[in-house]
């Protein structure tokens, strides 16, 4: 045997082997996602399912896990849609329907320190809103509805939508005023797995 005959084995034993292991690590993919913390936010016009990413923000994983079970996030809306980009939520204020001038500011008094990671701002994903200040997220979030990846390492992406998006499609297409508030209140209720 060659020399190259050798090489060139030794690459198709590897490309085989990998090839084999290809099944396996998808198993181990989705066998991680069955494990990962899951949101369901339920609005009127159906579910959207979440899956959390704690290996990528874990202060902002655990800090939304813990607000949802404490029932903050519920009768809040999603106060600002902007069709071809993204919806957002989890204002406090928002409770309050005759108080819309507020929608926007609100929040714990405890903020986070950003988890900048790796994960784009892909169609789906759910990340946090903050002021300029990079650590200063503390219940807002929003889902992107349209690939943004101007965001990228700008803000913090915690989780991404897996069933229901034609919801969040509903939601960022209803009417709305100049300051992008829905004409129509679309109230959510936040449960976690």
């Amino acid at each position: 045997m060659t020399r190259w005959t050798f090489v060139t084995a030794f690459i198709m034993c590897l490309l085989v082997s990998s090839i084999g292991a290809f099944p396996l690590m998808v198993h181990a993919a989705e066998a991680a996602a069955d494990k990962a913390p899951k949101a369901v936010i339920k609005t009127k016009f159906g579910d959207m399912e979440i899956v959390l990413f704690p290996d990528k923000a874990p202060n902002h994983v655990q800090n939304f896990v813990k607000l949802a079970k404490s029932g903050y996030y519920n009768g809040t809306i999603f106060h600002r849609i902007i069709p071809g980009f993204m919806i957002q939520g989890g204002d406090p204020n928002t409770k309050d329907p005759k108080k819309p001038e507020t929608y926007g500011m609100g929040g714990p008094s405890e903020k986070l320190k950003a988890e900048f990671n790796d994960t784009p701002h892909r169609r789906g994903i759910v990340s946090m809103a903050r002021t300029n200040d990079p650590n200063s997220a503390g219940s807002q979030f929003f889902i992107v509805v349209k690939d943004s990846n101007f965001l990228d390492g700008q803000y913090t992406v915690f989780g991404e939508v897996v069933k229901g998006m034609e919801v969040a499609d509903k939601i960022v297409s209803l009417p709305r005023n100049a300051r992008d508030l829905p004409n129509e209140r679309v109230e959510i209720t936040v449960n976690v797995e």
